[in-house]
């Protein structure tokens, strides 16, 4: 079996990986690492979750150790990422290996104050892992510079590709040395991503360890035809209420949290993620997604490229995607590095020919279960099987962030007796009123003396 070791990596990263419980190389990996240590651009394709962070990340530690010192702004290594949460987990993924070679590695992403990323380039960074548009922003602001970049590595450039950020892509390259390593990796090699790769890069070595239409063996896809979009929501809420983690998509940002907010008045623990939530907001909710105290997780397309949570045992399309390539996506979320994974798309009766179609075009073998006649689809015995799904508690689970209400304090010795106090006063108050009430409403001598003489 070959190791880590045998691929040319330093004893110091053999070492963290090794107290990580990684010791055997995925296939893209062993394929590629070697390569990628020799100083060759790499143009890779694997389906994710297949390791492709340290087949890029490793090699480029290993290449920088020993070779200099980074200055403050200038960073020596340059890799892109498409979403805030895929860039900020390629630098958890990574700092430890660079940690025991004395480098560091740093995340700049949108949505966090440009100033603290400017803190932060004020000290050297050997390894800067970036989202398009926030390292455009600090080159603008000449707060960084890329003239010092000797390898760049692109993950998920397809997506970068349909998310439209090819133009910056191509400006950020441009500012970096011609003679510099270009490390290239996609689920989909095709369209705009060739053109990257005739303008940057130098007779790559090309390593695949997955067809075109991809497929991952340790992974089951259903297509449940559901009825009507009434029956789809009650069968969506049984789903969430299975035991485990649930990835759900929508296909907007508005469906996200309409769909979370269902969930939680079930009585079942949901978060949504979207481009418009916050970072904190979108890292609090990855973390507890991740430790367990979220087991659904309601997402956009965009938004999910970023998900690397393992135990991921279900991904479920309430809306069935836009195009094949994003279907291919939304399922690697499971059946991530060997584990198993179902994926469950929910089909409405308008929706059947065109998920078909979709089903074809990613070249996927679906088994196709007919609900929509059962009186009541949500308690099909299939779908529990399959799924998991089970009834909700009913009890609401509070909004993020929610604070219970508090209950009043009771009162002490001295209050009691301040209480008591008033109210005594307030009675004879009331009482002296009484009096003078009586008083005033008794007729005058005056008026009697009138009254007399009439």
């Amino acid at each position: 079996m070959t190791t880590f070791a045998d691929l040319g990596l330093p004893r110091s990263i053999v070492s963290v990986l090794s107290k990580q419980g990684i010791t055997s190389p995925f296939p893209i990996q062993e394929a590629a690492i070697p390569d990628a240590l020799a100083g060759k651009d790499i143009l890779g394709r694997g389906p994710t979750g297949s390791g492709k962070t340290f087949t890029f990340g490793l090699p480029i530690i290993a290449r920088l150790a020993g070779s200099g010192a980074s200055k403050p702004a200038r960073p020596r290594a340059l890799i892109l990422a498409p979403t805030r949460e895929l860039a900020i987990q390629i630098q958890e993924r990574l700092d430890e290996p660079a940690n025991s070679m004395g480098l560091r590695v740093l995340a700049v992403v949108g949505g966090v104050n440009i100033n603290h990323h400017i803190r932060q380039l004020a000290r050297p960074v050997d390894i800067l892992v970036a989202t398009p548009g926030r390292a455009q922003d600090l080159v603008n602001q000449k707060k960084l510079s890329l003239s010092e970049v000797r390898l760049t590595a692109l993950d998920e450039a397809d997506q970068m590709a349909d998310m439209g950020f090819l133009p910056q892509v191509k400006k950020l390259l441009d500012l970096t040395p011609r003679d510099a390593q270009r490390l290239l990796f996609s689920a989909t090699l095709d369209g705009d991503v060739n053109k990257l790769v005739d303008r940057f890069m130098h007779n790559p070595v090309t390593h695949s360890t997955a067809p075109v239409q991809a497929a991952v063996d340790t992974m089951k896809h259903y297509l449940f035809y559901v009825g009507e979009r009434e029956d789809r929501n009650k069968v969506v809420i049984r789903i969430g209420a299975r035991d485990g983690k649930t990835i759900m998509f929508m296909r907007t940002k508005h469906g996200v949290d309409r769909q979370a907010k269902k969930l939680r008045r079930a009585g079942i623990s949901a978060m949504g993620l979207h481009g418009d939530k916050g970072q904190n907001t979108r890292s609090t909710t990855l973390q507890g997604f991740a430790d367990g105290s979220v087991s659904v997780l309601v997402a956009t397309d965009i938004a999910a490229r970023g998900i690397d949570v393992h135990d991921v045992s279900l991904v479920v399309h309430v809306d069935p995607p836009a195009e094949h390539k994003a279907y291919l996506h939304r399922a690697g979320r499971t059946a991530r590095a060997g584990e198993s994974g179902t994926v469950v798309t929910l089909v409405m009766n308008e929706q059947r020919d065109e998920v078909a179609k979709l089903i074809g075009k990613a070249g996927v073998d679906a088994q196709t279960v007919d609900i929509s006649t059962d009186a009541s689809p949500a308690y099909n015995r299939a779908l529990a099987q399959i799924t998991g799904a089970q009834a909700a508690t009913g009890i609401p689970v509070p909004e993020p962030g929610a604070q219970p209400a508090k209950k009043p304090a009771a009162p002490n010795k001295q209050t009691r007796q301040t209480q008591a106090n008033k109210r005594s006063s307030s009675s004879r108050n009331g009482q002296k009123r009484g009096r003078g009430a009586s008083t005033s409403n008794k007729p005058s001598r005056s008026t009697n003396s009138r009254r007399r003489s009439q």
